[in-house]
């Protein structure tokens, strides 16, 4: 699994892939790469990390799950049931659920569910 944090404050890249276009090429080149599936966020969870308004979080997240999910197998790291319903109509196929609380909408779309604490 390849991780790609839409965010202006990840720990682990630095907010280098909030432009959604940088976020697909990242994305697309995890996938030549060899990942089987790319865990698109757009909220930090790091300690400390501000909580972002559930539609800027779509926002981020959408477009570039649109983009890559025909490349391969997408999920969405969100803790939020409205976030991972618009990836999921975009194209996304599992849902990371940092709260560990999603299983229900999982299911009534359809989709695998990690549960994360």
């Amino acid at each position: 699994m390849g991780v790609l944090n839409v965010t202006p404050d990840s720990f682990s890249d630095g907010g280098r892939y909030l432009d959604p276009d940088a976020a697909v090429a990242h994305g697309a080149a995890l996938f030549a790469a060899g990942a089987d599936i790319v865990d698109v966020g757009g909220e930090s969870t790091r300690p400390g990390a501000a909580p972002v308004d559930p539609d800027e979080e779509a926002a981020r997240v959408v477009p570039v799950v649109a983009a890559l999910a025909p490349l391969g197998r997408v999920s969405i790291d969100t803790r939020r049931a409205e976030v991972a319903a618009a990836a999921i109509a975009a194209g996304a196929t599992l849902l990371n659920d940092v709260s560990a609380s999603l299983h229900e909408v999982a299911a009534d779309l359809g989709v695998g569910w990690v549960a994360m604490h």
